[in-house]
């Protein structure tokens, strides 16, 4: 059996028909209010950051808490439920729609990424696929939730795991790729 040879070509990168759905001058705003007001750490001010992401087009309920060094890529493709934290140094890279529910804890330096990429093809094309945090999940520090992951009701990634496939309620997911290792039992 021989491995072929063929090589990527990423000077045919291919996106295929997607779309960030905003055009050029409003991504160039939303990239110099998110460096000055989200990538920060001087600005701490949890109800303007609200009001930014709403005037971008967000989703966005009350008593939620955007911590300092958090990037997000397109606001208009984000909701996010009541009193969830995004935890310092996140990075939320929402090529296309992110839904994150109510009570959510995204915590230090995790990643949600809504893109791929075809290694199976000359073109590397892009492969977009949406994220869906359902209420009370958590997910851990240094945290990595591929495209197309649904995490159910509270579930949770613990500390530097992968999510790859979705996550079932109630339960506690760890490692790379992230296996289902206990149930969650929350306790009064």
């Amino acid at each position: 059996m021989s491995i072929s040879k063929k090589t990527t070509d990423i000077s045919h990168y291919n996106v295929g028909n997607y779309q960030p759905k905003r055009g050029f001058v409003i991504r160039g705003l939303w990239f110099l209010v998110n460096i000055l007001f989200f990538k920060s750490y001087i600005f701490q001010f949890y109800g303007f950051k609200r009001f930014l992401l709403r005037l971008f087009g967000a989703k966005v309920e009350k008593g939620v808490i955007i911590k300092p060094n958090v990037n997000i890529k397109y606001p208009w493709l984000l909701s996010i439920g009541s009193y969830t934290w995004i935890g310092e140094s996140s990075w939320i890279d929402n090529l296309v729609q992110v839904q994150i529910g109510a009570h959510v804890c995204i915590s230090q330096g995790a990643l949600l990424l809504t893109g791929n990429h075809n290694y199976k093809k000359v073109t590397f094309d892009l492969i977009p696929g949406e994220i869906i945090l359902e209420n009370g999940v958590w997910i851990g520090a240094k945290s990595v939730v591929c495209p197309g992951v649904r995490c159910f009701s509270h579930s949770v990634l613990s500390v530097g795991s992968v999510a790859v496939k979705n996550m079932e309620a109630y339960h506690v997911y760890q490692g790379n790729p992230a296996t289902k290792v206990r149930k969650r039992l929350i306790k009064e």
